[in-house]
């Protein structure tokens, strides 16, 4: 890894992370493609980076977290299943997941096929839940169900909340906002517990690697969020679904057949 690939997976990690088409698959599709060697410290460098996204999020939204408790108390309770799940199954994450082009691939696809099926089937479905407020306990929980799907890389946190979301019946930019919210302390914990076991390890030149690609990953990632805001205002989900099934099959013939 060198400035400019921590500067490119830095705009890869900032405007992927909200969209519902995988920052974790993307960058790990990136590395491949750039041919940057999967050590442990880009595992680490592609877990750390994201925070820097999610602080986005906390500049523009930090008036929740301080002003409206309840809304803190419903992301909290998504939260707690994800930590759960994070916690139990880290280690197959880190070592069998992160890094296989297959399974991102095989993700991508699959979750582009999925998000089209969730819209086609519930774009008609009346959403009476128009406010994070009136979203409740057991809904919360169950979305945060949703997001520990994602620990599979290709899935995406954000797909996986907000799919999880309509299915329960609340409206887009609800769940939308809602998954920049939970993103907060699920991406805080993930990159806190990733670095306490991995930090010792890097040298002063990859600690220099990771600054920058978390600098750039939140610059890019605050417009990566009012774009998404400003998007699905008159639209839906489907063009996502359809972009990651046109990645992954273009990937696949580019990793595995053309071998590039």
């Amino acid at each position: 890894m060198n400035l400019f690939t921590s500067v490119i997976l830095g705009i890869v990690e900032g405007v992927t992370e909200f969209l519902p088409i995988s920052s974790t698959g993307h960058l790990i599709l990136t590395s491949s493609l750039s041919q940057i060697d999967q050590s442990e410290f880009l595992k680490s460098f592609e877990i750390a980076i994201q925070l820097g996204a999610i602080l986005s999020v906390v500049v523009l939204y930090w008036k929740s977290f301080i002003f409206e408790r309840e809304k803190l108390g419903k992301v909290i309770a998504a939260f707690i299943p994800t930590a759960i799940m994070g916690l139990i199954f880290y280690k197959v994450m880190k070592v069998y997941l992160l890094g296989n082009q297959g399974i991102v691939l095989w993700a991508l696809f699959i979750g582009g096929i999925l998000i089209i099926v969730l819209e086609y089937f519930y774009s008609k479905k009346k959403r009476n839940i128009k406010e994070i407020s009136s979203v409740t306990y057991k809904q919360a929980v169950l979305i945060g169900l949703f997001q520990s799907v994602a620990m599979v890389p290709g899935v995406s946190r954000s797909a996986a909340t907000i799919m999880g979301g309509l299915m329960l019946g609340i409206n887009r930019k609800t769940i939308v906002e809602f998954s920049f919210l939970l993103a907060i302390p699920t991406m805080a914990a993930a990159v806190g517990y990733d670095l306490i076991k991995t930090a010792v390890s890097f040298t002063k030149e990859q600690f220099v690697y990771l600054f920058i690609g978390f600098i750039v990953s939140f610059l890019t990632a605050m417009i990566a969020v009012k774009f998404l805001l400003s998007f699905i205002r008159k639209n839906n989900f489907i063009p996502f679904g359809i972009y990651r099934i046109i990645l992954s099959i273009l990937l696949w013939y580019l990793l595995y057949i053309k071998r590039i």
